[in-house]
């Protein structure tokens, strides 16, 4: 299967080369790697640059975008400058993160899973950090969520899910139209990715408020807001964090901001999350 990763990065310079070397070492090598270089003040271009020699496949392209912090939007705008520059076809569409380390045979396993079953749309493994010398899973999200820093599409599915949505809440939009469209989502526990970076190192009161409108634009409704809120705070072990989520859902819900899904949709996704949480809780 034709594998294209599509990495927007911006100031990555720390952690560029290694993410960038774990992908030249992979079992299965990938058709084509495009760094989007995003306006990046140090040498995140530089270091990108001094692989192509080597690994022809690797494409570099710089874009000049705003150096303003916008969950969400920024990577997104970023990933399609490079969605819009792929020059072979694929099966597979990856989009990476900069600042992560893959093992060998992430790529092929990978590749496994889209091949042993034709209704799985996306497919994915888990992020690690470093605690001591090991490496242990980054639990901020359920054992059924790929991470918006590895996603994996087929290619059918990420056409019929239509583009990614600029806005905080992407990388959960895009899973609950895949389900929507009848496609499978996937998760490997083996396939532990270590994240460099770990989440939640520098947290904003801008990207707490801007998940609470990614809450309110998924049509998710008040009361699973209230769950949903409380869950994510508990898992990034901070109270405050719940605040920001509540007044970002109540400040585009008095904007009346765009939804991101249409009401059709809105309902699937409210049933599904329900449905869900009914399951966790022994009741259905």
């Amino acid at each position: 299967m034709n594998i294209t990763i599509v990495i927007p990065a911006h100031n990555e310079a720390n952690f560029i080369a290694q993410m960038l070397q774990s992908l030249v070492q992979q079992t299965l090598l990938p058709k084509e790697v495009i760094v989007v270089n995003d306006n990046s003040s140090d040498n995140t271009g530089e270091i990108v640059q001094n692989f192509i020699p080597a690994h022809p496949f690797i494409k570099l392209v710089n874009i000049s975008s705003s150096g303003e912090h916008a969950p969400g939007s920024k990577v997104v705008n970023a990933f399609y400058q490079g969605f819009y520059q792929i020059r072979e076809d694929y099966d597979i569409l990856c989009k990476f993160d900069a600042d992560l380390i893959f093992p060998e045979n992430y790529l092929e396993r990978i590749a496994e899973i889209f091949k042993s079953d034709p209704s799985v749309g996306m497919a994915g493994g888990f992020c690690s950090i470093q605690r001591d010398s090991d490496w242990v899973p980054e639990n901020l999200t359920g054992k059924d969520h790929i991470r918006g820093a590895l996603k994996a599409y087929r290619k059918h599915c990420f056409i019929q899910i239509g583009e990614l949505k600029p806005a905080m809440g992407w990388d959960t939009a895009d899973e609950l139209l895949a389900r929507y469209h009848d496609w499978k989502v996937v998760t490997d526990e083996s396939l532990l990715v270590k994240h460099l970076r770990p989440t939640g190192m520098n947290y904003f009161e801008h990207s707490g408020r801007k998940q609470g409108e990614a809450f309110y634009r998924l049509r998710y409704g008040t009361f699973l807001t209230l769950i949903a809120s409380a869950k994510l705070a508990a898992l990034k072990m901070n109270p405050f964090a719940f605040l920001h989520y509540l007044s970002g859902y109540f400040a585009a819900k008095n904007k009346k901001r765009p939804f991101l899904v249409s009401e059709e949709e809105g309902r699937f996704i409210r049933d599904l999350r329900w449905k869900n949480i009914k399951k966790k809780l022994g009741l259905s």
